[in-house]
């Protein structure tokens, strides 16, 4: 299997390539330089993998919840590429990509991005015996003050959401949290993960099917909005 994974959801744009059993990507924090850098990263994976474009079997994005033109140029670069290579696209929460740098120590994780204006994109997930994670409940956007979880001993907490709204969140979780990290971003290496299987159980969709994760249906701040923060 030949599989590209594109993820730029957040600040950090990455590309990964799973290339039969070998997974090599590159990933750098790159704030609006995505739509410049993720092409070229990706021709750079293909060439140290020593394939062309033509032998992809499939192309995975993340597909969001995140910033809406970094999500929205994640799925448009999987459907240029496989439009022009008559491939599937494999779409992957970036949620779920993001929940699976959290240990696996037992307790579900909390996946949670920074939405601004107090809120967090946010979903719940557990590891399975594959080691890949798998939700718990639906994806949402929500103040980070009134976040609802499902029932769970023990959580890990993974995320910018984390970082921004650690005292908000604190006080939705049953138990100090198990372990935390705020510093974390999606990441293309997990979305290929994710979507590996995916696309053996021809899960793939064509590229028009191929559909971005907003959540928060209103996307664009006025002048006002924007002063506030």
């Amino acid at each position: 299997m030949n599989l590209l994974a594109v993820e730029t959801s957040t600040e950090c744009c990455s590309v990964a390539l799973l290339h039969g059993d070998a997974l090599i990507d590159r990933s750098e924090l790159a704030p609006r330089r995505h739509a410049e850098r993720v092409l070229p990263m990706a021709d750079a994976l293909l060439a140290e993998a020593g394939i062309t474009r033509g032998q992809l079997d499939a192309i995975a994005a993340g597909r969001g919840p995140g910033a809406f033109t970094g999500v929205r140029l994640a799925v448009s670069v999987a459907q240029g590429l496989a439009l022009a290579l008559d491939i599937p696209v494999v779409p992957v929460s970036s949620l779920a990509a993001l929940a699976m740098q959290a240990p696996r120590n037992g307790a579900a994780v909390l996946a949670a991005i920074d939405a601004r204006r107090d809120e967090i994109y946010a979903g719940t997930f557990r590891f399975d015996r594959d080691g890949l994670v798998q939700p718990l409940d639906d994806e949402c956007v929500t103040a980070a003050a009134a976040l609802r979880l499902p029932e769970a001993d023990a959580w890990n907490v993974i995320g910018t959401g984390w970082s921004a709204y650690a005292g908000a969140i604190r006080t939705r979780l049953p138990s100090a949290p198990r372990w935390t990290e705020g510093g974390r971003y999606p990441q293309a290496r997990d979305v290929a993960r994710l979507a590996a299987p995916l696309f053996a159980a021809g899960k793939g969709v064509p590229p028009e099917q191929a559909l971005p994760v907003y959540l928060r249906d209103k996307v664009a701040l006025t002048l006002d909005e924007q002063r506030r923060g």
